[in-house]
């Protein structure tokens, strides 16, 4: 394989057979909620190692995936690095960048969940040792395969809505008294608030949807009480082509606004409610393999709808059926990049351009100021 840090075709060499082993670095919700299971649901690949030291998480994942190997630490992993094709990392965000460096120096292929790293010169400097050792490296940005953004996508693809002149975009939630934990903390080495965790989503599906960004601004605060960490987050880009996107985070939110509105030259769309994939995740609901149809299916009383000049809040608009959520395509999709037949669905790359977005938000939040990127 050969550039697969960067995304260059990976179908250069032979094709390797699978199944390819997997070890997942990390046990706690990204790790036992998504990469687990859907790992477990994918054709050519097999979980053959959870890294964890919490005895309660090695016990669940004994529980879960009874032929699981176990592992305290990923320095276990490397003397054995001949036993395993996949190392994916979804550890705390502080992790990430020296996990994956021994990984990939072990010479092992990675994936990383996202935020790839605190930096995009960091995640720029893992795409460069991946392509030196001619490794994967590839970035879990699972909100590529929402139900609303692969509608969204196909409506702007085919001209539904026209020239899209506004992308509206929210990830809200209503958790009014701090969680606590690494994800809320202050310490900037933990790479911790909404900015870099729901950010790392709105902001990559935004470049995906309309292109590089030429200027951000940012509005970041700390609203809770007790809180450390930005809760509460506006970022305004506008892409080279023209395109604005509003995009807002927060965990203060009473009253929650529409996912998407997207407000083009000859219609808007509007939805509302997030893609039911993660909810059944948590519930212990799993993809099947060969019934992916199946899976990440909305009723029809959630589906956006298109029109114009009227609110879709009082039945303006004719109801769009929502694509079904396809979270299983990533991991599919990993495993035809490993196997030489695919390439790599989202580069290390391409998450440092969505890191250099956010980095410059949050100087824009910091400074009151625009920033050109």
């Amino acid at each position: 394989m050969t550039g697969t840090g960067t995304g260059t075709s990976l179908g250069e060499g032979p094709v390797r057979e699978g199944p390819f082993r997997v070890g997942l670095v990390g046990y706690g919700l990204a790790g036992s909620v998504f990469h687990a299971p859907l790992i477990a649901a994918t054709e050519g690949l097999t979980l053959d190692t959870v890294v964890t030291s919490n005895a309660d998480r090695q016990q669940q994942a004994r529980d879960e995936f009874p032929d699981v190997r176990i592992a305290a630490t990923p320095d276990e992993l490397w003397p054995r690095a001949d036993e395993l094709d996949l190392v994916v990392i979804a550890s705390p965000n502080k992790t990430h960048v020296p996990i994956a460096t021994a990984a990939l120096k072990a010479g092992l292929p990675v994936v990383v969940d996202k935020p790839i790293a605190g930096t995009a010169a960091d995640a720029r400097e893992l795409a460069a040792l991946a392509d030196e050792r001619g490794l994967l490296l590839s970035v879990f940005q699972n909100r590529r395969w929402d139900n609303d953004f692969l509608t969204l996508q196909k409506l702007i693809t085919e001209g539904g809505l026209g020239d899209v002149y506004r992308f509206e975009s929210r990830f809200e939630r209503w958790r009014p008294e701090p969680k606590g934990g690494w994800r809320e903390s202050g310490d900037p080495a933990e790479v911790g608030g909404l900015l870099y965790d729901l950010g790392s989503h709105v902001v990559d599906q935004a470049l995906v949807l309309f292109g590089p960004a030429a200027s951000v601004y940012a509005e970041s605060d700390v609203r809770r009480a007790g809180a450390e960490a930005d809760d509460d987050t506006f970022i305004a880009i506008t892409h080279t082509n023209g395109v604005r996107s509003h995009l807002y985070v927060s965990a203060t939110t009473a009253q929650l606004g529409p996912r998407f509105r997207t407000l083009g030259s000859k219609a808007g769309y509007v939805k509302y409610g997030l893609d039911p994939q993660e909810a059944d995740l948590r519930d212990g609901e799993r993809p099947v393999a060969g019934k992916e149809k199946e899976w990440g299916v909305e009723p029809e009383e959630l589906w956006g709808r298109v029109g114009s000049g009227e609110s879709p809040a009082t039945g303006g608009g004719t109801p769009v059926p929502t694509l079904p959520g396809a979270y299983p395509s990533y991991y599919a999709a990993v495993a035809a990049a490993l196997s030489g037949t695919g390439e790599n669905p989202v580069t290390a790359l391409e998450a440092a351009t969505a890191l250099d977005v956010l980095e410059g938000a949050r100087r824009s939040a910091r400074e009151n100021v625009t920033v050109i990127l």
